[in-house]
């Protein structure tokens, strides 16, 4: 690991990416600490813990919402309007073949940008108003709305150049930077408690935190390299003089290829009606049985959720891949499945997809209801969502490989092996 690094950092062009990449992030945890104003800040720290959708956003944000930064709302919106986006582009035909356009793409991207700011003002506004955190004064409103859609969009700028003049994808690279700061929080946390009580029940659930943090980290890394390799035979094709194909290659299928979206879309829904009710009718009796029985950790919220993640695994898989597009393009190519023919292929890989989104949608489950087996089984609280884990390896991973293909480029190799458990 060390050699790996001392070969990168020789590297003029990539330790300039480096030093950018983490400087942005600097700049983007600085700017974090800015609180808003118009909020009243007295009143955040005891609705948090009734709202579980705004945990959701506070672990998206690295804490910033549960301070009330001009940061609340990081880089969620941007993430809801490019989900929005696609949809879209499948479900309206003018979008899709906007898309398909050479300059298309570019549109979108600049239409995604200002539903972003958009819907970050609106969902500013909407929560901080809902909970009572804006003080009086229409003035209190139109500072929260256009400081915290500010604050998005600095973030998305920010992402933007990471991802252009830095390493990795800048917006994965900001959600990782928060998640990190979550989980260095809670871990600092148990053992300031744990030496503060100086009981041994504080010392077992700090070690209980570290010895599932890295179990989870070593599963989430061993599934997420895994692939599904399918093997393929090329014929040859004579172009003139020369003669293309006729050789045997695979193509690779990511085990979990749906990432986290399953989880948080899972969450985001379970969490709705509890939160809609908690600001429309806190006292309600649809609000008391929601909280007395879907609270987080009641078996019917473990039930609920598990199936939650797995529909949208398979919806979500549903839209990105396509059987019957893969298969003609495999034809386009010249390549063949060996025993597959026809429109045995498209049937071919759809069943290989199926099996695929059966294994990921159970993994996801399982590994979402690992944090609350924990607390109710062994009493150990742990400070961070399955999917917290899930996306800080995934992102660590994407980012190796970017350096890996950096190196490999300029002929010097990086050992994946040891660099991939830094």
């Amino acid at each position: 690991m060390v050699e790996s690094i001392r070969k990168m950092w020789k590297i003029p062009e990539l330790r300039k990416k480096v030093l950018y990449t983490f400087l942005m992030l600097v700049l983007y945890r600085l700017v974090s600490v800015i609180p808003a104003p118009g909020v009243d800040i007295s009143r955040v720290n005891t609705e948090m813990a009734n709202l579980p959708l705004l945990d959701l956003v506070n672990m998206m944000t690295g804490n910033s919402f549960s301070q009330m930064t001009i940061m609340a709302m990081g880089i969620t919106p941007y993430i809801n309007a490019s989900i929005i986006m696609q949809l879209l582009t499948i479900a309206i035909p003018a979008l899709e073949r906007l898309s398909k356009e050479e300059d298309g793409r570019q549109k979108i991207n600049r239409i995604t940008r200002y539903v972003t700011v958009g819907l970050a003002a609106l969902q500013a506004i909407g929560l901080v108003r809902g909970l009572g955190y804006i003080k009086d004064g229409w003035l209190n409103y139109v500072l929260v709305g256009v400081t915290m859609a500010a604050g998005t969009a600095l973030a998305m700028w920010i992402g933007e150049r990471v991802t252009e003049k830095g390493v990795g994808n800048g917006v994965s690279l900001l959600i990782f930077v928060g998640i990190i700061s979550n989980l260095f929080s809670g871990i600092v946390q148990g053992f300031s408690s744990a030496v503060t009580t100086g009981t041994t029940s504080g010392w077992i659930n700090v070690i209980g935190i570290i010895v599932t943090c890295i179990l989870m980290t070593v599963i989430v890394t061993f599934v997420e390299l895994g692939e599904r390799r399918i093997p393929l035979q090329i014929a040859k094709q004579v172009k003139g003089r020369r003669v293309y194909g006729g050789q045997n290659t695979h193509m690779s299928l990511k085990v979990v290829s749906v990432g986290v979206l399953p989880l948080i879309f899972a969450y985001s829904f379970l969490a709705f009606p509890g939160t809609i009710a908690q600001l429309v009718a806190p006292n309600g009796g649809f609000t008391q049985w929601w909280n007395r029985t879907m609270y987080t950790g009641s078996v019917w919220y473990m039930i609920v959720s598990a199936l939650l993640i797995i529909a949208f695994t398979f919806f979500y898989s549903s839209i990105s891949f396509d059987p019957k597009q893969q298969a003609e393009q495999l034809q386009q190519q010249g390549a063949v499945i060996p025993g597959q023919r026809g429109k045995n292929v498209r049937q071919y890989l759809q069943n290989i997809v199926s099996r695929l989104n059966l294994f990921a949608a159970l993994f996801l489950a399982i590994l979402a209801a690992v944090p609350t087996l924990l607390l109710r089984l062994a009493g150990v609280s742990v400070p961070f969502a399955a999917s917290s884990i899930l996306i800080a390896v995934s992102v660590s991973l994407e980012t190796i490989r970017t350096i890996q293909g950096e190196m490999s480029v300029r002929g010097i190799d990086m050992d994946m092996d040891n660099v991939g458990f830094m």
